[in-house]
């Protein structure tokens, strides 16, 4: 036997990132264990079809991402982000920042899926870009821009840039904030 890692060992490691994964595609966290459980299953059953020295983490994530879009298609069924403990995003953190960080997570929720996806495989899994490319079966540039639009979208809808009727209202925090700057000097009129 090769110094290589066992098969069972590599999924044990992975599966905290495929529980994000999971929990970012569906947004519910009985729909993220179920979806875990059966990528697993997947894996076990086509372990003969890994090829060792190739990479595991990207082969794990396509899987679970083929199985996910498997059920949608079975099954239109998505759920709230308000399903997804709070502990998740923040404990003990303060009232402005439990206000920013669900004001992130609305605004997360209104990404397209593949864009979420790629923002949460990249910033929270600290995937490379080849690697999000080789798990969701897209071109390098593709995954890179998916990413650069997620963050811009972001950041246009928690700084109040993207006024009308389709974008969240997540600029309030940012306002708030400002008003509670006291103003340096005179105010000149234009």
């Amino acid at each position: 036997m090769s110094s290589a890692v066992p098969f069972h060992d590599q999924v044990i490691a992975i599966l905290p990132k495929l529980r994000v994964q999971a929990l970012a595609l569906t947004r519910n966290r009985a729909a993220a264990e179920d979806l875990v459980q059966d990528a697993v299953c997947n894996a076990l059953s086509a372990q003969d079809s890994f090829i060792p020295g190739t990479n595991f983490a990207a082969w794990m994530h396509r899987i679970l991402r083929n199985r996910f879009i498997s059920n949608l298609r079975k099954r239109r069924d998505t759920t709230d982000i308000d399903d997804v403990p709070s502990s998740v995003f923040a404990t003990d953190a303060s009232h402005e920042d439990r206000l920013a960080l669900k004001e992130l997570g609305a605004a997360m929720t209104r990404l397209p899926t593949d864009q979420r996806e790629a923002l949460v495989m990249v910033v929270v899994h600290g995937m490379s870009y080849e690697a999000l490319a080789d798990a969701t079966g897209c071109a390098v540039g593709t995954a890179k821009s998916r990413v650069f639009r997620a963050r811009r979208q972001l950041e246009a809808w928690l700084v109040g840039e993207v006024p009308g009727r389709d974008a969240p209202r997540l600029g309030r925090l940012a306002d708030r904030k400002a008003e509670a700057k006291p103003s340096s000097g005179p105010a000149s009129s234009l």
